[in-house]
């Protein structure tokens, strides 16, 4: 029976391959990002090691059927809100488990590495959503207005406890990735355009106003909202680096110059001549783009499209709402980030510390995008399953 076929016949080949190359382009830009010398440590091995992890763990997520994850749901959900309180409590200090990076207290140390619970709780909130929008829409069948609104209060409700939480770690692109994510599923979820233009025309006059704010009613952001002057800074240095060349607009500078002077052919590999900063990590790409050029940066984004597209056909195969939910959020999270990321190194967006997926280095990023790519796994997996069954094997 069709229901029977082979694991090969049920496995995603294409997206595997895909990750496959983003494990090459990851190793080789990580590679050469150690020859500037600012690193004590080869990080080609670690990120080796946490690539094999995030197989392990997309091994482990694709065998549970999507069924099992609804009604896991809201307890992962729980369970990452937890990992994110508990974060608040713990201690502070040099070589402590609640040591603060970067002046931000985002991850728990420890003896395996640095581990960011906003990571995996990216996915527990994707899954918690999907739950919540199909079981939305098995109660009101018939749509309306009302129901538009509840569900949309439902939404804030759940969105306002893990973005509160990580706003106040503080971690600015972590809590826009929970935006994005929600903004998208909003979308798909069929909520009445009536009623998304308003929020969202909203969305983009508040945010526009926040800028102006920024710009010229600092003292009223700080000592009202509690904004702090490095945030400030971060704003005024992506509008006019080159006025903060020896402080904030220093990365942007050298991030620009590096990408900008690998041209259409790029400078060859471990030929880069610019020093940037955290160039393993968060500004990976300026190292694709310096050494390889317009032509490999541009086979780079190409090849996150070609993962985005897969994606979304498989989202277009799946049957089962809550599944096309799942992988609607999936979507929306990885092209944020990889919009952002690519976007603040060459000044379209500000920098705010998000990696770029499967590239930069980093075990937390690499779990959590395995954990998500892993239920993708298991959607179609589990799908080609079920999807030939005959009404005798109903019987």
């Amino acid at each position: 029976m069709e229901n029977k076929r082979n694991f090969s016949n049920r496995f995603d080949w294409t997206l595997a391959i895909i990750l496959c190359t983003f494990l090459v382009i990851s190793l080789l830009a990580i590679a050469s990002a150690q020859t500037s010398g600012q690193y004590g440590t080869n990080f080609v091995p670690k990120q080796l090691q946490w690539y094999v992890i995030g197989a392990v763990i997309i091994s482990i997520v694709m065998f549970f059927e999507p069924d099992q994850y609804k009604k896991m749901a809201w307890y992962m959900y729980a369970g990452g809100i937890l990992l994110l309180v508990l974060l608040i409590f713990m201690p502070e200090g040099q070589g402590q488990i609640g040591e603060k990076v970067n002046g931000a207290k985002s991850w728990y140390h420890t003896p395996l590495g640095n581990i960011q619970p906003s990571e995996f709780m990216k996915t527990f909130y994707i899954l918690a959503l999907a739950r919540l929008i199909s079981k939305h829409h098995e109660v009101y069948s018939l749509k309306s207005i009302k129901s538009d609104f509840i569900l949309l209060g439902k939404i804030a409700v759940t969105l306002i406890v893990p973005l509160g939480l990580i706003m106040q770690q503080p971690d600015l692109g972590s809590s826009l990735v929970f935006l994005a994510i929600t903004a998208a599923l909003i979308i798909v979820a069929g909520v009445s355009w009536k009623i998304i233009l308003p929020i969202f025309g909203g969305g983009v006059l508040a945010g526009g106003t926040l800028l102006w704010m920024a710009l010229y009613m600092q003292d009223f952001l700080e000592k009202t909202f509690g904004f702090k002057s490095y945030q400030f800074a971060r704003i005024y240095s992506w509008l006019d680096p080159y006025s903060y060349s020896s402080s904030d607009g220093y990365h942007l500078i050298t991030s620009l110059n590096a990408i900008g002077s690998g041209e259409i052919f790029g400078k060859g590999f471990r030929e880069r001549e610019v020093y940037v900063a955290e160039n393993h990590t968060d500004f990976i790409f300026t190292v694709i783009g310096e050494e390889w050029g317009f032509i490999g940066a541009s086979i780079v984004i190409c090849i996150y499209f070609l993962l985005i597209y897969h994606l979304t056909k498989t989202t277009l195969l799946l049957k089962d709402p809550f599944s096309t939910y799942v992988c609607a959020g999936i979507i929306a999270m990885i092209t944020f980030h990889v919009f952002e990321n690519i976007g603040m190194t060459i000044q379209l967006l500000p920098i705010t510390g998000i990696p770029l997926p499967f590239i930069s280095y980093g075990g937390s990023s690499l779990m959590g995008n395995a954990l998500a790519i892993g239920l993708v796994f298991s959607m179609r997996f589990h799908y080609r399953t079920y999807m030939f069954t005959t009404n005798d094997e109903d019987d």
